[in-house]
């Protein structure tokens, strides 16, 4: 489905915004302790010199108040994830993290390699950064599992919410269909400006949705997906433009993806404002919202869980 890959690239995005927070300076470097460990999470020990590597990245990001605390917490909270996030078995790959860690490095106009030496410099360390970044990129995997990738609401919550609200939002409903002009992936750079002038040749010509499969068979390697209900919210950013100002026909403009060149039909789209729409227009305010540093709700409580079954000891 298209919006298969959304989930991974928001949270690589979340993860290098959060990082984004410090200033890079090239601070002197800083002299680790021996080890000694500070508290054991689950029969995890974290030693002091992960709370020193913490506190010196929250000092890059000019964080104030008890900084020894507060990476304290930050550390035990990082165990409890990773510890779910193995056992669950939904971590990110060590590609998508080092791809996270460049695309860091060049928003601060580094090189990977100059990013570690300041890493190095201030006392934080590659390794340990990284590993941030893995579990900020993990949990919302999990969050989603747990609660369901759309964040389901209660039926109190939502009640609560309307009421709140004072009048139930309205939204469009769309019934979309997905043509895809397959390319694979080792003929790529072969035939893709190919299959691309195939698809916009082909939107004019595009019979509608009940005829759709049977206009697929008369192409080569064309394949159409049903996806169904969606609402205008759930539009990933990409499409949404194009789903907003569609052909004559019904169809939007053809786009290059991972798996080939790839068209919209609109099958039919309405406004609607039942109990469904409500939830997805709450649920894409509280997204807009985390996005501008506000916490999923979901996520405190998954943590809050694991806390209460854990054995945290300070020895």
């Amino acid at each position: 489905m298209m919006f298969a890959s959304i989930a991974l690239r928001r949270a690589a995005l979340a993860a290098t915004a959060l990082a984004m927070a410090f200033v890079v300076d090239p601070a002197p470097r800083v002299a680790l302790a021996a080890s000694e460990v500070v508290v054991v999470v689950n029969k995890t020990p974290i030693i002091n010199t992960d709370v020193a590597r913490r506190v010196a990245f929250l000092k890059l990001q000019r964080q104030t108040g008890n900084l020894q605390k507060m990476a304290k917490d930050q550390l035990i909270d990082e165990a409890l994830k990773r510890e779910e996030i193995a056992r669950l078995r939904m971590s990110v790959s060590t590609e998508d993290v080092d791809r996270a860690f460049e695309r860091f490095a060049q928003g601060n106009k580094l090189s990977a390699a100059q990013m570690t030496q300041i890493l190095d410099r201030a006392g934080v360390g590659v390794d340990h950064f990284k590993a941030f970044i893995a579990v900020q990129m993990s949990w919302p995997r999990l969050v989603n599992a747990r609660y369901g990738s759309s964040g389901k609401m209660s039926p109190d919550e939502l009640v609560k919410r309307m009421q709140e609200n004072k009048e139930k939002p309205v939204t469009t409903e769309y019934f979309l269909q997905q043509i895809i002009f397959v390319v694979p992936a080792s003929r790529r750079n072969e035939i893709l400006a190919k299959r691309k002038a195939e698809a916009d040749k082909a939107r004019p010509n595009f019979p509608g949705c009940d005829k759709a499969k049977d206009f697929a068979k008369t192409m080569l390697d064309v394949s159409v997906r049903d996806l169904g209900r969606v609402m205008k919210p759930e539009l990933p950013e990409e499409w949404r433009p194009l789903i907003e100002k569609p052909a004559a026909n019904g169809t939007t403009g053809a786009r290059v993806t991972e798996r080939g060149v790839e068209f919209l039909a609109i099958c039919s789209q309405r406004q609607v404002s039942d109990d469904t729409a409500a939830e997805i227009v709450f649920r894409a305010e509280d997204i807009g919202k985390q996005k501008k540093g506000g916490e999923n709700p979901n996520d405190a409580k998954y943590l809050a869980e694991l806390r209460q079954q854990a054995q945290i000891v300070y020895p």
